[in-house]
């Protein structure tokens, strides 16, 4: 009978460093490893500067802690992916939701991070600033890796203000193509967007009381009930944000609109040279 893994939970990053450089072969927040590695112990806000639109937080605090304790202070972390993830999972998983419209994916929001390698290496990057560019970039590398590179223990985040007003209009759109095309030509700046089937499109506008009114006055379509942003975060569970389609969540395909089978990305060849170089004993699995 095969042994059970060992889950570990580490309340320090000394401590996570430490299971690293045991020799165990170890997973991360999955099974596979003799070692599981889980950060529900690094869950805490360790800084927040209001005024500065920052905060540094554990990898293990959850997406709904984080929002209630930033919305406290009239602020936010503009990400909305399906689910209640960690902050880690965020970055490990470069996640996003129909927010990525206006503010990007997690990648985008990360501003400085810290890692444990499989060595037990402790590195940083980044800083407390938006415009901070000391060190290499290890919050981008470590977007998407899904924990083969190393322990994402620390994130630096970059926060925006609550928004005064919020609504949302669906549209009627019979050819997808041609609507986001005159949608992106014109002067709307809507914060998500998403197609929705048979026919429609939801668009969410959020700002100021007098800019989303007169938003949704010159959009195209009626005012809808918002929580339709519930049905689409239900309806993108499970489906990866990358490649884009119209049966999944349209948010923020770039200049050309992408058309794509919404499979998973591989773990490309490069990854893997990376994923060598940093953990050349293959203690991470």
């Amino acid at each position: 009978m095969q042994a059970l893994p060992t889950v570990s939970e580490p309340t320090s990053i000394t401590e996570a460093a430490e299971i690293l450089r045991s020799g165990a072969r170890v997973s991360i927040e999955r099974d596979g490893g003799d070692v599981v590695l889980s950060t529900r112990g690094l869950n805490q806000v360790l800084e927040h500067e209001p005024g500065d639109l920052t905060a540094i937080v554990e990898a293990g605090i959850r997406l709904s802690e984080l929002r209630e304790r930033l919305a406290a202070h009239g602020q936010m972390f503009a990400l909305d992916p399906p689910g209640d993830p960690t902050i880690g999972a965020c970055l490990a998983g470069d996640l996003s939701g129909p927010r990525r419209h206006r503010y990007g994916a997690m990648r985008d929001l990360v501003i400085g991070v810290t890692v444990v390698l499989a060595d037990g290496t402790v590195a940083s990057s980044g800083g407390k600033v938006v415009k901070n560019v000391a060190g290499y970039d290890l919050a981008k590398l470590f977007s998407g890796s899904a924990g083969r590179l190393g322990l994402i223990a620390r994130v630096a985040l970059r926060l925006h203000p609550l928004p005064a007003a919020s609504r949302t209009v669906v549209a009627s759109v019979t050819e997808p193509a041609a609507f986001w095309s005159q949608l992106v030509t014109s002067p709307l700046e809507p914060v998500a967007v998403d197609l929705l089937a048979p026919g429609r499109a939801a668009l969410l506008f959020e700002g100021s009381e007098r800019a989303v009114a007169d938003q949704v006055a010159s959009a195209p379509g009626n005012e809808g009930d918002p929580a339709i942003w519930a049905e689409v975060l239900e309806r993108q569970a499970g489906s990866s944000p990358i490649p884009f389609t119209f049966e999944a969540p349209l948010v923020r395909p770039g200049p050309g609109l992408a058309f794509g089978d919404g499979a998973a990305r591989p773990w490309s060849p490069l990854a893997e040279r990376v994923r060598a170089a940093l953990d050349p004993e293959g203690v991470l699995v």
